[in-house]
Formats: C-alpha cells, sequence, structure tokens
C-alpha cells in the first residue's frame, strides 16, 4: 500500500496540526489527566482517519475485457434503466457507487478504451445519495469508447464534504482498463451508464471493490 499525492500536503498540514494541538492539551489539561489523554488520542485517530482516507491499495488485478469493472470501491446504491441526457440522450441502465470517507476514494477507468468525451461541470454540494447529485452537483463526465464501439459513461460526482474532484481524462487518449482515472476528496459517488443489453452483476446494497469487482458483462 502507499498514499495517494493528492494527499501529500493535507496529511502533512494535518500532522503539524495534531503536534502543536497535542501540545496546547497537555499544558492546558495537564491537571486533568483522563481529560488530557481522551484529547490526545482523538486526535491520533483523527489524523490516522486522514492519513487512510489517501490510501491506494496494491491490487491482484484481473482485466477483462467482457466485463465492466468497479471504478470505485463502496455500496451499490442505484440500479435503474434512465434517460441519459448529456452524451446518449437515450435510455441506458444506471449503476451508482456511494463511497463514504471510509472507502478508498481513487477512482479508475471501468473498461479499456478511447476517452471519446469529456467534461467538467461545477456545481453544488448536495450528499451524495441525493438523486439530484448526478446532475446539480460537481462532477466530471467521461465516456470511454471500446475498440468495438461499445461506449461507457461514468461520472465522478462530488458530495456534500467532498470539495475537488481529480481528473485525468483528456479526450483522445486511450486509456487500460483498471487504470487510475482520478480521486475525489472526501465522501462521493460515481454513476455508471451501461448499455440496455448490459447483462448486470451487482444488487443494491452490495459493497464493490474498485479494479476488481464486476459490475455488469457485455
Amino acid at each position: 500500500m502507499h498514499y495517494h499525492k493528492e494527499g501529500y500536503k493535507i496529511i502533512l498540514v494535518s500532522t503539524i496540526l495534531v503536534i502543536i494541538l497535542e501540545a496546547i492539551t497537555f499544558n492546558l489539561f495537564s491537571g486533568f489527566p483522563i481529560l488530557k489523554y481522551l484529547f490526545a488520542i482523538g486526535l491520533l485517530i483523527f489524523l490516522f482517519l486522514i492519513i487512510q482516507f489517501f490510501r491506494v491499495p496494491h491490487r491482484k488485478l484481473a482485466v477483462n475485457d467482457n466485463f465492466v469493472l468497479a471504478p470505485a470501491s463502496g455500496k451499490v446504491v442505484v440500479i435503474e434503466e434512465v434517460e441519459e441526457t448529456e452524451y446518449f440522450k437515450g435510455k441506458r441502465i444506471q449503476v451508482s457507487i456511494f463511497m463514504s470517507p471510509l472507502n478508498v476514494h481513487v477512482t479508475y477507468y471501468p473498461v479499456e478504451g478511447m476517452i471519446s468525451y469529456y467534461k467538467y461541470h461545477p456545481g453544488k454540494y448536495l450528499v451524495a445519495w441525493h438523486p439530484k447529485s448526478s446532475i446539480e452537483n460537481e462532477r466530471t463526465t467521461i465516456v470511454v469508447k471500446k475498440q468495438n464501439g461499445v461506449e461507457i459513461l461514468f461520472r465522478q460526482i462530488a458530495g456534500a464534504v467532498a470539495r475537488r474532484i481529480i481528473c485525468f481524462a483528456k479526450e483522445g487518449e486511450n486509456v487500460g482498463q483498471t487504470e487510475e482515472a482520478g480521486f475525489i476528496k472526501f465522501g462521493s459517488r460515481i454513476d455508471l451508464f451501461l448499455p440496455l443489453d448490459s447483462k448486470i452483476l451487482v444488487k443494491l446494497n452490495d459493497k464493490v471493490c474498485g479494479q476488481l469487482s464486476k459490475i455488469a458483462e457485455f
């Protein structure tokens, strides 16, 4: 396991802040040992959670062009047929994955192909499970076109806590399945829009693992 470069600055600042607060706490509550140690433990837990948020696990990957692999780790919160209005302008199957602050927040390309469309949308910061977060929150839309012409759209969506989406996608670029697509900071969501004839392999409330879990089969 290693830690994402997007977290280096935040981890450094958080570490310095915790050290300063620990020193202040030990002086301020010197006559209250229980309170002093409880506060110190709380600060260390806070720092641990910040560090863990930016973890990037090493996984044994199983790339398979017949499947759509999970672009992120989290819980499946939506599986439904919808009208996709930004790019396809037609019906697709939407599969949404909610990423809590405890999940790994790196996002990955679910299929191999060429990026045929990319757009960043500024927006609101509704809670990530809100039905309108997919169209009103800050988000990026990425479409990957497979060699056989099938296109998969997925969106990185900021949540109520997430305030920055990192995306490495560039139109015309060829990407590999499971390669890193970006990073979303502090709680977010990913929406996948798949062809109607896709065989969905997950159920609502399933926990999925980025790069490994099979979301759908072509």
